[in-house]
């Protein structure tokens, strides 16, 4: 089979069951998509290893800068049950991301992206894809190529991004390590924070220890910031990095 790109045609329609707390919601899909912009991307299976170390992480690490460029909703889909997909959501702490159930494989069977994928012992799997969608129509399609396995070259976010606006910029990768209590720390976060710049906190006693911190940065005070694999060090560094 050779899949057909559907780019100027409007989304299936389709109910998704889904479970939210103890009840069953069914969402349509004009619900997710009308007089909205939605990128949604498409995936073999949650908790496969490319979908959970790679291709949702990035998603959701990039959700600011798709919404800075009139995305209004990121999905996931996946023909998995809707179980499985909120542990995965839970897993995964993909808060930017909402997860959507193909069960049934309909949607996917809709986009003409359903495949067998039976030699993995996982029946029929949607192929992986992105699209971005306004209004329930779709824009623009990235298929994946037809190779065997499970190719991962173009539904990637960056590759999103990249169409809705060449020049948007990717945020810096930011980790800084802190303990409770610390003054220095407050003042660092506040500092990434006065310069719009995210970050990801690793909280010593809670994610780490002493061990980590020293193996880590060599050091064994906080704050210890890293910016894009760059050690940059404790706040008054942090400051002279900013302002330079």
């Amino acid at each position: 089979m050779s899949f057909v790109n559907k780019e100027g045609q409007s989304v299936p329609q389709v109910t998704f069951h889904t479970r939210q707390g103890d009840e069953w919601v069914d969402i349509t899909t004009d619900e997710l998509f009308k007089g909205k912009t939605v990128v949604l991307f498409a995936l073999p299976g949650a908790f496969t290893p490319t979908c959970s170390s790679t291709h949702l992480p990035r998603y959701n690490e990039l959700a600011p800068v798709f919404a800075e460029n009139g995305v209004d909703e990121i999905i996931c889909l996946s023909v998995n049950d809707t179980f499985v997909m909120n542990a995965w959501l839970a897993d995964q702490e993909a808060e930017n991301i909402t997860v959507i159930p193909d069960g049934n494989g309909e949607f996917s069977d809709g986009m003409g992206l359903l495949v067998d994928k039976d030699d993995l012992g996982f029946g029929k799997r949607s192929w992986r894809y992105s699209m971005l969608v306004k209004d329930g129509v779709i824009e623009k399609m990235f298929i994946e190529p037809q190779k065997p396995g499970d190719p991962f070259e173009v539904s990637d976010a960056d590759t999103m991004l990249e169409y809705l606006n060449p020049q948007a910029k990717a945020p810096s990768s930011i980790s800084i390590i802190t303990k409770p209590g610390c003054p220095f720390c407050a003042r660092a976060k506040q500092m990434l924070l006065d310069k719009g710049l995210r970050y990801e906190e690793v909280i010593l006693g809670t994610d780490a220890t002493s061990v980590s911190l020293k193996a880590i940065s060599g050091r064994s005070t906080v704050p210890q910031v890293f910016i894009d694999g760059q050690h940059i060090g404790g706040s008054e560094e942090l400051e002279a990095h900013l302002n330079k």
